[in-house]
C-alpha cells in the first residue's frame, strides 16, 4: 500500500547516480552507517520495515474507524478508548510517510528499534500539547481527559505489537531529540553552577 501510492526517498537509481561518502555498496546493497547509533543499515531492509509497518498501521486504522462508527456519543469512554488508538496509529502513519518519501536526509535511515522511539517520543509530544490544549482535531472529544489517559495505558504496548518489538526495544533512546534534552540539562546545570559562583564572588566584593 505505501510502495504503491508513495515514491522511497532515496531510490536506487538515485543511490547510484548521487554521490554521497556515507553510502556504501556490498553484497548487500546499498547501506549506511546510522549517524544516532553507528550501525550498518541496509536501504531496502529499512524500506521494507517501512512498508510492512505502514501497511499493518492502515489495516488496523481501518478497523478502529469502522468500530468508532458503530459507538454513539453516549460510550464515552469506549469511543475515548478507539480515538486514543487512532490517534496513535495516525501518529505512526504520517510519521512512516515523511521518512519514507525524505530524500534530502540520510539522518532518517535508521534501524528499526530507532525508529520505534523517534515514533514513541513523537506520540509522548502530541499526547503532552493535547493535556495543554493545543491540539485542534475534529477527531479528539471535546474533553480529552479519558482519551488522554487511554494513551498513557496503551501508547507503548501499541507500538511494540505494532512494530512486533520486545519490550527492552524503548529501553534506549537513540534519536536527537532525547540527546539534545540531555545536552540542554548538562549546559543548564552547568549555566547555574557559574550563576552561583559569580553570585557568590560578587558577594565578596571581588
Amino acid at each position: 500500500m505505501l510502495a504503491e501510492n508513495y515514491t522511497r526517498g532515496f531510490t536506487e537509481e538515485k543511490l547510484k547516480t548521487v554521490p554521497e561518502p556515507r553510502v556504501k555498496y556490498d553484497t548487500g546493497g546499498f547501506y549506511i552507517m546510522t549517524i544516532s547509533e553507528n550501525v550498518k543499515v541496509y536501504f531496502e531492509d529499512y524500506y521494507t520495515f517501512l512498508e510492512a509497518s505502514y501497511d499493518k498501521c492502515m489495516a488496523e486504522l481501518s478497523e478502529i474507524e469502522q468500530k468508532l462508527n458503530s459507538f454513539g456519543p453516549e460510550w464515552t469512554e469506549t469511543v475515548a478508548f478507539y480515538a486514543a488508538f487512532r490517534t496513535i496509529l495516525q501518529i505512526v502513519a504520517k510519521s512512516i510517510r515523511s521518512f519514507y518519501t525524505d530524500g534530502s536526509n540520510y539522518g532518517v535511515i535508521m534501524t528499526p528499534w530507532c525508529f520505534g522511539t523517534v515514533i514513541l517520543e513523537k506520540v509522548e509530544a502530541y499526547r503532552d500539547r493535547l493535556t495543554k490544549g493545543q491540539v485542534t482535531d475534529e477527531n479528539i472529544p471535546e474533553n480529552p481527559y479519558y482519551v488522554v489517559r487511554y494513551m498513557d495505558e496503551i501508547y507503548k504496548k501499541t507500538l511494540l505489537d505494532l512494530f512486533e518489538f520486545p519490550e527492552e526495544a524503548f529501553k534506549m533512546r537513540w534519536q536527537y531529540s532525547e540527546l539534545l534534552k540531555r545536552y540542554s540539562k548538562v549546559l543548564h546545570n552547568i549555566t547555574g553552577s557559574l550563576q552561583s559562583v559569580l553570585m557568590l564572588v560578587k558577594s565578596y566584593g571581588v
